[in-house]
């Protein structure tokens, strides 16, 4: 048998570990494609916004519309009011200033993406201010005929509101 002899390399042992630190170019490229998921995130995010703001509308219109209705079933009348929803039919539907003290709608103070009322009257959710207030028409004359948003139907009461950010008309007809 032929046995050679093997050898054996020794290595100097050091203390040095490899750096678990992340590069420049590394961080770099992790911030641009977070950014970019932000970028593709905004518009779904926006959209859901104002599709939230579009129901908050559309629902308020419907409850101002049934407490107008509900105004007329108890006292034979419709509430007086001008083409909008003022602080005067506020102070009729929302307060119990009216004949029988009965609230027949319930509105916070407006705040943004809520609506609500405030001094100019019963504004819609839309905007950053407070003063696209919805507008209402009653059939006062029982003829069963309105004409609400250019619109001409037969209803005996209809609120509206237009968000032009939107071009988008929020009514409790539909």
């Amino acid at each position: 048998m032929n046995f050679s002899p093997r050898v054996l390399k020794v290595t100097k042992a050091t203390n040095e570990t490899p750096s678990a630190a992340f590069t420049l170019i590394e961080l770099l490229i992790v911030i641009a494609i977070i950014a970019i998921l932000m970028a593709l995130l905004f518009p779904a995010g926006q959209s859901a916004l104002n599709s939230a703001n579009k129901t908050t509308a559309k629902n308020q219109a419907v409850q101002i519309a049934t407490a107008i209705t509900d105004y007329e079933t108890e006292y034979g009348r419709f509430p007086t009011a001008s083409s909008t929803f003022d602080t005067g039919l506020v102070n009729q539907l929302c307060t119990t200033n009216n004949p029988r003290g009965i609230i027949f709608l319930e509105a916070n103070a407006w705040k943004k993406g809520k609506g609500g009322t405030n001094s100019n009257g019963f504004c819609d959710p839309f905007g950053s201010t407070s003063s696209n207030v919805y507008s209402v028409s009653m059939d006062t004359g029982y003829s069963n005929s309105i004409t609400a948003a250019g619109t001409t139907m037969n209803r005996r009461v209809a609120v509206w509101t237009t968000n032009s950010t939107l071009r988008a008309l929020i009514n409790s007809w539909d």
